[in-house]
């Protein structure tokens, strides 16, 4: 079985609902903090390659409505170097099983991490 990893922030209700849902399913999984337990530098553009700008920034969360105009036009031409000097600007959780990239979490997120896993 695949490792699955959940970056994310400990506060954020949707990676709370993560982690609880892959327990109950029996998912060994890895919790990693966005603003200080992953190196995003590098892992940010695999993200954005693997889902694209438009999953990845959160264009609803407070950081973006506090964010300058030139900030927030910079995010359209650069997402990576936003969501590097910004992490919680990320939608999230950002979770990886595998082969497999997914990001927030709905109710198609379990079973599709679970095919991811099996891999």
């Amino acid at each position: 079985m695949t490792a699955v990893t959940v970056y994310g922030l400990k506060t954020c209700d949707s990676c709370k609902k993560a982690l609880k849902a892959l327990e109950g399913a029996g998912l060994p999984h890895t919790f990693v903090d966005i603003r200080e337990g992953v190196d995003r530098v590098v892992k940010v553009p695999d993200w954005l390659d693997a889902v694209g700008a438009t999953a990845l920034v959160n264009t609803r969360s407070t950081t973006w409505r506090n964010m300058s105009g030139e900030d927030r036009e910079l995010a359209t031409h650069d997402p990576a170097g936003v969501l590097i000097a910004h992490p919680t600007l990320m939608k999230r959780p950002v979770i990886e099983a595998g082969s497999v990239i997914t990001v927030g979490w709905n109710a198609t997120s379990l079973d599709a991490l679970l095919a991811g896993a099996a891999e």
